[in-house]
């Protein structure tokens, strides 16, 4: 393949006002999911559970890909895998190297279980391949509603225990002594970041979900240390790669997940490099600090 046939297949944008018009509910679920994304991202930051969501994401998988076998519902198939997955490791308490061992053990299970349910499946190979690297369906009136009913849910949820499960994430050993539920929390964050993890593997698939709920996070907070700041570009950042990733898909013949994975890194890059260049030149204007040395020196959290 050449230069020009692989721009070709990279970026085509024949007929794509016509495409966009077929689809543009497909994109405000990506901008729905792209907020929901930015707002849990921060919160798995705080309390360093990267791992956790791929593990999520793997018995997330599992769970689609057994209900794409039986003919059930995909979305619940995902939604209980991922539930029961984010239960087991948010009681895993405080154990933090018992809880990563667990985490270790339940990836490559739920991605072996995934990848057999899908080898016995006999139907089209497109449902296959989009189970792990996303695709852009046609998202109805119906289901656009229920993802932003659901996105709506899990947020009016962390809007609630805000301030105390930012406590809990900053300080767990503090929050625990000044009476506040740390093991509850731990359990309630689990759950959104399960479902949360189950609606994003529509757009990027199972194993790139870490685009959306980890990448514009930690580029938020190479650039600054306010949690006001870090939230508000968290969302920016996944919103710009979620539906940039989908409107530059539609005018190519690739995945969506490699259009939006790579608009997440292209934004922690520049991010990377704006920290980099404000440390060089000493400016502290809360950014000073890459995401790893910005975290709370203090014992993990649980979960």
């Amino acid at each position: 393949m050449n230069l020009a046939d692989f721009w070709g297949t990279v970026f085509s944008f024949e007929d794509y006002g016509e495409i966009l018009a077929l689809v543009i509910n497909s994109v405000w679920a990506g901008a729905v999911l792209g907020v929901l994304g930015g707002v849990v991202g921060t919160f798995v930051m705080k309390r360093d559970l990267a791992f956790a969501v791929h593990g999520i994401s793997e018995l997330s998988f599992a769970g689609a890909a057994f209900a794409l076998l039986i003919g059930a519902d995909i979305i619940t198939g995902s939604l209980v895998a991922s539930i029961a997955a984010a239960l087991v490791i948010g009681l895993m308490g405080g154990r933090a190297r018992e809880k990563n061992s667990v985490i270790g053990v339940l990836m490559p299970f739920g991605l072996g279980l995934g990848i057999l349910f899908l080898a016995l499946y006999q139907g089209r190979a497109a449902n296959k391949f989009g189970l792990l690297t996303g695709q852009i369906v046609a998202v109805d009136t119906v289901q656009l509603e229920t993802l932003a009913t659901a996105s709506a849910i899990l947020l009016a949820v962390l809007i609630a225990v805000w301030r105390p499960l930012t406590f809990a994430s900053v300080d767990p050993d503090m929050a625990f002594a000044r009476g506040v539920p740390v093991r509850s929390l731990s359990i309630v964050f689990m759950i959104v970041l399960g479902v949360s993890v189950a609606l994003s593997i529509q757009v990027v698939g199972a194993l790139l979900v870490l685009a959306l709920l980890i990448t514009p996070a930690a580029a938020a907070l190479r650039v600054t240390s306010s949690p006001r700041l870090v939230l508000l570009l968290s969302v920016v950042f996944a919103v710009a790669a979620t539906v940039g990733g989908i409107l530059l898909a539609l005018g190519g013949r690739l995945p969506i997940s490699p259009y939006i994975t790579t608009l997440s890194f292209l934004f922690y890059v520049v991010c990377a490099l704006i920290g980099w260049a404000r440390r060089r030149s000493g400016h502290n204007g809360g950014v000073v600090r890459p995401a790893e040395d910005s975290a709370p020196r203090t014992t993990p959290v649980s979960a």
